[in-house]
């Protein structure tokens, strides 16, 4: 019976251990945490959305960074795959907007029990408050692990499944990176992402925790749009965050050789003249009141000052007082709303880290090292992104499959 120690207690770590234990081999789960699955407990704000329902050849289009390195992995245990088995073990799911897929429960920490119910299925062992310190290589295959308490285990096969740099609270320090680079292993550069930004210029008090629904954003580098996103944004008095503002963040690197600005479009489903109609019939219906009357049935009460402010307009001028050219200045202001962005905030806010094992070093169909044999790799350790949307949940699962699967059965 083949020995497999399985380095980390994450989403990728517990589905490649419950793999490895099916296929027949004896299974050690070693996670530096008291508790499994830290970080997918506070994923979706604690709801867990654990895949897309979406086609594969979509799913793929979402995973930004080599994503054509995930198709023997996702059709191999599909997004299907996935929640059948999920099912099989009592955790009941539902698909919302954007096919994303949650726990009818609502409850991250349900997804969790349902992958220890798993991993007790097949007797898989685990050992907490257990951190590895390095791998042990003999002749380019690896023979086992050194505790950070100086113990050693040795093992048949070792997967790696330690995460990335984001979260650090969550036990994702870093660790599989140096490892991995110790025996030889390519990381490329690592960047926080699916993060919010720092704006340059303070956001206003009155709009800081505003939610902004069915907005639209385009992203700009150098004066270059290289992204553009429809969905939910939400002002911190740091910038901006919220879903389209983390997909976004995909696209940003180095800010020392690139200027990014983000423009807001308050009313995409609006044309410009449209939407110039549309400011007309409210300024009508208000005519005799306030240029802040006038745009309460346009905008959230907590946009108009702002908006106010930045056309430099007295927010208290008659509406019927208002000039042709200050209205087109406005039409254009909700239309195109810009933000100089500073920085992405810190990788310990991130959700993901962009950036990890070279995957050009890694057998795609095996998750298997091309460097180390009898080493594997799986989750987000490995240099492969995708937007939110469930997208990475699926890369750890599907990777942590193969990674299980192929540990226990190639010699």
């Amino acid at each position: 019976m083949k020995k497999v120690l399985v380095v980390g207690g994450g989403a990728a770590g517990m589905m490649a251990a419950y793999f490895a234990a099916k296929e027949g081999a004896q299974v050690t789960i070693l996670e530096k945490n008291k508790l499994l699955g830290r970080k997918i407990r506070i994923t979706g704000k604690g709801r867990c959305n654990v895949t897309n329902a979406s086609d594969l050849e979509t799913i793929i289009k979402n995973i930004y960074r080599n994503g054509n390195f995930m198709y023997s992995s996702l059709y191999s245990f599909t997004n299907d795959d996935l929640m059948d088995l999920f099912r099989s073990f009592g955790l009941d799911l539902k698909t919302e907007r954007g096919n994303r897929v949650f726990p009818v429960s609502d409850r991250a920490i349900d997804v969790v029990r349902t992958m220890e119910k798993m991993l007790d299925s097949q007797g898989v062992k685990i050992k907490t408050g257990a951190r590895v310190k390095s791998l042990i290589i003999d002749q380019a295959r690896t023979e086992g692990l050194v505790l950070a308490d100086g113990k050693k285990i040795f093992a048949d096969k070792i997967i790696l499944a330690t995460g990335g740099k984001s979260y650090p609270l969550t036990g994702s320090t870093g660790d599989g990176y140096i490892m991995a680079q110790q025996c030889g292993h390519k990381v490329t550069s690592l960047y926080p992402s699916l993060i919010g930004m720092e704006t340059i210029g303070e956001i206003k008090k009155e709009l800081v925790g505003l939610n902004l629904r069915n907005i639209s954003i385009g992203l700009y580098k150098n004066n270059k749009k290289i992204y553009d996103d429809f969905g939910e944004l939400e002002f911190r008095d740091y910038g901006l965050d919220g879903p389209v503002i983390k997909s976004s963040s995909c696209y940003v690197d180095d800010f020392q050789k690139n200027n990014y600005r983000l423009m807001l479009d308050l009313k995409p489903a609006l044309s410009s003249e449209k939407l110039d109609a549309r400011i007309l019939r409210d300024f009508d219906k208000y005519s005799k009141s306030s240029i802040e009357a006038g745009l309460k049935d346009l905008l959230p009460k907590r946009m108009i000052g702002y908006i106010i402010d930045r056309l430099a307009i007295d927010g208290k001028k008659p509406v019927h007082q208002v000039s042709k050219e200050e209205r087109q200045d406005l039409l254009a202001l909700i239309k195109g709303i810009s933000f100089d962005i500073k920085r992405l905030r810190p990788m310990d806010e991130a959700i993901i880290t962009e950036g990890g094992i070279e995957v050009k070093e890694v057998n795609p169909s095996t998750m298997e090292s091309k460097i180390v044999k009898d080493l594997y790799f799986a989750g987000e350790i490995l240099d492969v992104n995708g937007f939110t949307g469930g997208y990475n949940l699926q890369i750890a699962f599907s990777t942590g499959y193969l990674a299980g699967v192929s540990s226990a059965k190639n010699d």
